[in-house]
């Protein structure tokens, strides 16, 4: 089943987002060739696609797991959440319809 990881940035967790950045894409190509990924992305601070020093208020990932216990565990070891980028993460069961 695919489940919406919703992340919300800590204020000023730019630069720590920045520097966990490489192994936060790993793990997110890791889900892509494993066919698991069906999309991921930041959330910008103001309506721009590249923010600059406004930064992200979070991240976006729509993505297959077995269970919502095993999305949570994956998103509780993503590297923005153990470099203190991610205040939180809510996790919940997505049904996808559309596109088709």
């Amino acid at each position: 089943m695919y489940y919406v990881l919703m992340g919300e940035d800590t204020a000023g967790s730019l630069e720590r987002r920045l520097n966990a950045r490489p192994g936060h894409l790993a793990r997110l190509q890791a889900l892509q060739d494993e066919g698991r990924l069906l999309t991921a992305g930041p959330l910008p601070a103001i309506d721009a696609s590249d923010p600059g020093a406004a930064g992200y208020t979070g991240s976006l990932i729509i993505a297959q797991f077995d269970s919502i216990d095993d999305a949570r565990a994956w998103a509780d070891q993503d590297p923005y959440m153990l470099e203190g980028v991610f205040a939180r993460v809510d996790v919940k069961p997505f049904r996808k319809v559309f596109p088709a």
